[in-house]
């Protein structure tokens, strides 16, 4: 008997065999889908599966559901065509959104002239009839040819470098990914308060929060067009807007009724609204993070408790 069947034999004596085995197969299977899937759980925080790391790309796979002439002058720009076309680093083109962004107009400011054009003239008269096109569109083009993946776009999103980096994600998931999937990727940032600015020259400063819901109601993106959502996904994204806000209208009556279960001390609390219990700044930048799923609102509400029961005490003592 060799050394490897004499230790199996006495793994078998000791009962630890098939235990051994077990453990194999699962660091063998960990180790198997390392770098491709990561993990999700939905609104409950209950995990249903795993999600490929590979993003799908919903719609023209080679014209990004882009307006015809916003895509012609991207391929013409000499922005596109003499610096982005060599760059193949999803890090190398963050930089350059950190450098070159500004706004997210698909123009840029006072580059593109409609007067004379009537009807449908403007969007069919190719490179001639645009104007100059923005470099956050054709960054947002480039990232599309480039396919970053799940975990670059989440990145993306939660980045703290710039304001455009995030409204470019944000873009880029509007364009890109299934209609079913977007309340999925958008819903976590509804309550976002984070400001930006995507207006050419400025002048319409929004919310986050603000700008999600726009992407997600309407059609229209200063001039362009975003791809249309079929009707039964449109319906249902609005039925969840709808159970949305009767959970947080839930949300307010509980505060308020706890708050006039207490009673008034020396006139104090009287006609006093609490705090809305929304999702803290760590949850708004990581959704995806199990720990702070389902913990913010309650964590929010037991550190008021504990406020205001520090306050009476201390009025007690004097």
């Amino acid at each position: 008997m060799d050394t490897v069947q004499a230790i199996i034999q006495q793994q078998i004596e000791a009962g630890t065999f098939l235990q051994s085995v077990q453990q194999g197969q699962q660091v063998q299977q960990e180790q198997t889908n390392y770098g491709e899937e990561d993990e999700y759980e939905d609104e409950e925080g209950t995990y249903k599966g795993k999600r490929s790391n590979t993003l799908p790309i919903w719609g023209n796979q080679v014209t990004m559901n882009l307006n015809t002439l916003v895509l012609e002058n991207i391929r013409e720009s000499y922005y596109y065509k003499n610096n982005l076309v060599e760059i193949d680093s999803f890090q190398t083109l963050v930089e350059q959104i950190f450098y070159q962004v500004k706004h997210l107009e698909p123009w840029e400011k006072g580059t593109r002239r409609l007067q004379g054009m009537t009807g449908m003239c403007g969007g069919v008269r190719g490179v001639g009839a645009g104007g100059v096109v923005s470099s956050a569109y054709c960054l947002l083009y480039r990232l599309f040819n480039l396919r970053i993946s799940r975990k670059q776009l989440i990145s993306m999103l939660n980045s703290r470098q710039s304001v455009y980096i995030r409204g470019i994600g944000f873009m880029y998931i509007r364009y890109t990914q299934p209609p079913a999937d977007l309340w999925y990727w958008l819903e976590p940032y509804l309550d976002d308060d984070s400001e930006i600015d995507p207006r050419s020259g400025g002048g319409d400063l929004m919310t986050f929060g603000q700008m999600v819901r726009t992407m997600i109601n309407k059609l229209d993106w200063y001039g362009t067009l975003f791809p249309r959502i079929p009707v039964p996904i449109q319906k249902e994204i609005d039925e969840r807007f709808a159970e949305r806000k009767k959970k947080q209208l839930r949300e307010e009556d509980e505060w308020q009724g706890e708050s006039s279960e207490k009673p008034a001390e020396d006139g104090e609390g009287i006609g006093k609204v609490l705090p809305k219990v929304s999702k803290c700044k760590h949850h708004l930048r990581h959704h995806h993070c199990r720990k702070h799923r389902k913990n913010c609102p309650a964590k929010a509400k037991r550190l008021h408790a504990e406020k205001e029961k520090n306050k009476r005490e201390r009025m007690d003592d004097k």
